[in-house]
């Protein structure tokens, strides 16, 4: 297990921003580098303990799942080796294993979703209203059920410490134009049911997940940010699923389970974690690498 680090502090590349998870600087005009960090954000809250290697898998996982569906869509990575664009031991160390360097996009205001199953603010707006995104499904639908077809439904992406928020397939057509739309809705779908499908016979159920796109200077479509992680998905282990509840996780979604027994009203400050839920949070993500991809995190 390497050292977990919260956030990132290189000297040689400027600081562009820091995400919940994400650090981002520049490298030139053209390139980014994307540093992972352990950080943990749930109901859109960063917590204030780090979950050691939890960045190293996510940077894996994106990784793998890059190569593996580059044929759908291509995705923002150039190539280099982050260890070539930072100076120093030290900055080395931070970017090891957690970092990406990627070409420059322009980043599309909205997150893609997309469901294969009921749960989460899907299972919530469903249970009032009958409908998910506008989308109607058939009555009688329980908790973590499977759909009658994979759905896609978007969000608007919020800024740090705010509330992604559902929105219609109209409004994204609204914000980024008809023919992107559907493009990106296609691609979403298709990027999910492979992973889906390549997932299963691995025994995990990739619930839903999200997914970031940009465009670049021709107006071609590119996938960033991350795919098909522990983070910006829900996956289940396909030998404990049962519809009626909400299944066990490879994912957050234990953190998320925890702070919902605390007296806690989901806005900053978060709450500590104890040492246990951290060892079992890491644990999951490092064993959610290992089933999807057969690999093991390095020391």
């Amino acid at each position: 297990m390497a050292f977990p680090l919260y956030e990132s502090n290189l000297k040689s590349l400027k600081l562009l921003g820091r995400g919940k998870v994400r650090d981002m600087y520049a490298v030139d005009g053209d390139r980014l580098l994307i540093i992972t960090s352990d950080r943990l954000s749930a109901f859109d809250v960063v917590l204030p303990d780090p979950i050691p290697d939890k960045g190293r898998v996510l940077n894996e996982m994106s990784n793998f799942w890059f190569r593996r569906l580059g044929h759908i869509v291509p995705n923002h990575l150039d190539g280099a080796e982050p260890e070539s664009v930072v100076k120093g031991g030290d900055e080395a160390a931070q970017v090891k294993g957690r970092a990406v360097v990627v070409r420059k996009l322009k980043p599309l205001p909205i997150e893609a979703v997309v469901r294969g199953y009921l749960i989460g603010s899907g299972w919530k707006d469903y249970q009032e209203t009958g409908v998910v995104c506008g989308i109607a499904l058939p009555a009688g639908l329980k908790q973590a059920d499977k759909l009658p077809e994979v759905i896609f439904t978007p969000a608007t992406k919020a800024e740090a410490g705010a509330h992604d928020e559902n929105i219609s397939f109209a409004q994204v057509e609204k914000l980024i134009g008809k023919s992107l739309a559907a493009k990106v809705r296609e691609v979403s779908i298709s990027l999910y049911r492979q992973a889906s499908e390549y997932a299963r016979a691995r025994g995990i159920i990739i619930a839903d997940t999200k997914f970031e796109f940009g465009t670049d200077e021709k107006g071609n479509l590119v996938l960033i940010d991350e795919a098909l992680t522990a983070d910006s998905s829900r996956f289940w282990p396909a030998d404990r699923y049962q519809p009626g509840s909400s299944p066990p996780s490879f994912d957050k979604q234990y953190v998320r389970d925890y702070l919902e027994t605390l007296d806690w009203n989901k806005t900053p400050p978060a709450p500590r974690l104890p040492a246990e839920v951290i060892a079992k949070t890491s644990d999951k993500y490092r064993e959610a690498l290992r089933r999807l991809t057969g690999q093991q995190l390095g020391g």
